[in-house]
């Protein structure tokens, strides 16, 4: 299964690049949030998660209706593919997790010697497709799409769901969220795994129409998050400015790391994330993947037969782990 063979790490106690995970650890008021709830953890939170489904819709400028809250954004993505995922259109390479979960699909493959970049109001959709996908920043390159042609696709296809994930909204990209309350067939689902550093503590959301929203929150658990989890994504969105200063720097020691890798003859392709794909030909991706995992770095190859053997997505970590993994490379190499 490829979102199993992505994942993985999780005891490993090297410099993982592997994960798209944020090599920050959460900020200091997650921490002491998620800290100060645990005692409290006898108790249930409020019913699906309120007051951070309040703050969410006030951030937004959403109604607080049309959000849904669960344990990470995945359970809410396999939500959606279950019921709307019957024939799915993708715009590929993307998210591993899509073409496992589809039932069936059909694909518009982006032109890495064209840095992956796609026109959307150039998007043709195959007859039958049921959900069409969109992952704004795109899953694993890093670019990002001009949203500006969405709404003429929404209403050129009104039976169609389109999908548009914005996992990595927090790092770059135009967010459409405002545009679901205009549009009954636009769903958009979010994490705060990424930016704001909360992988381990399992948040995600999604804006989604009236119909959409209300029947997945009525067969849904009613306290989807611990406590912890909820007092940390309270806390961390509350200070957004410090999760858009982190961004930056984040992108500054990806941009840094991508110029090292060229000056060792490794091809990259552009990003606006944390993270970007690198052509390591004529080596094979896996081979050099066993080798650094010898040196105590955990990577995987892409396996993407039609991007080659030699691509592996390369996500940042710090910069003395950068360091590291730079020399490992120039070693092997």
């Amino acid at each position: 299964m490829t979102s199993v063979l992505e994942k993985g790490g999780g005891t490993f106690a090297g410099i993982k690049l592997l994960l798209c995970e944020n090599p920050l650890p959460p900020i200091d008021a997650a921490v002491a949030a998620a800290q100060a709830e645990a005692p409290r953890g006898n108790y249930y939170t409020e019913a699906y998660s309120a007051p951070l489904k309040r703050l969410i819709a006030r951030q937004l400028g959403v109604p607080e209706r049309l959000i849904h809250i669960n344990a990470g954004s995945e359970l809410i993505l396999r939500q959606l593919f279950d019921r709307f995922g019957q024939q799915v259109h993708l715009l590929t390479p993307t998210y591993p997790l899509f073409p496992e979960i589809a039932r069936r699909y059909t694909e518009t493959r982006l032109d890495p010697a064209r840095g992956f970049a796609f026109d959307l109001g150039e998007l043709e959709i195959p007859a039958g497709t049921t959900l069409a996908v969109v992952v704004n920043p795109n899953n694993p390159n890093g670019g990002t799409f001009d949203m500006a042609p969405l709404p003429q696709l929404l209403r050129r296809h009104p039976d169609i769901r389109f999908l548009v994930d914005e996992a990595f909204i927090g790092l770059a990209g135009q967010s459409v969220v405002r545009l679901v309350a205009e549009h009954a067939n636009l769903l958009v689902t979010r994490t705060l795994s990424k930016a704001h550093s909360l992988a381990g503590f399992r948040v995600g959301y999604a804006v989604l129409p009236e119909e959409v929203a209300d029947e997945l929150n009525a067969h849904n658990d009613a306290y989807p998050l611990a406590r912890p989890s909820e007092a940390a994504a309270i806390a961390t969105l509350q200070r957004e400015d410090e999760i858009r200063a982190r961004a930056a720097m984040l992108r500054a020691w990806t941009e840094e790391l991508a110029a090292q890798l060229r000056r060792l003859g490794v091809r990259t392709h552009p990003s606006e994330t944390y993270f970007f794909l690198a052509d390591f030909a004529p080596r094979d991706a896996a081979a050099l993947a066993r080798a650094l995992g010898e040196r105590g770095i955990l990577l995987k190859p892409l396996g993407d037969a039609r991007l080659g053997p030699g691509c592996m997505r390369v996500t940042t970590a710090l910069p003395e782990d950068n360091m590291r993994f730079v020399a490992a490379l120039r070693e092997l190499l």
